[in-house]
């Protein structure tokens, strides 16, 4: 492989670590807004009070 082809191809990976990042920060915020939905579904009535008030 020629030295043309080696940057193109770190190019390629940089560019995969990149998304791979940003995939990983939307799954991680997608989870977490998920367990509050169901934090707030458990816990809380529709009026915003607690289920043992």
């Amino acid at each position: 492989m020629n030295r043309d082809g080696m940057m193109e191809g770190m190019n390629a990976m940089g560019g995969m670590m990149w998304g791979m990042g940003i995939f990983g920060l939307l799954t991680l915020t997608l989870v977490i807004l998920l367990v509050a939905a169901l934090v707030k579904y458990l816990f809380f009535d529709r009026r915003g009070r607690t289920r043992n008030e």
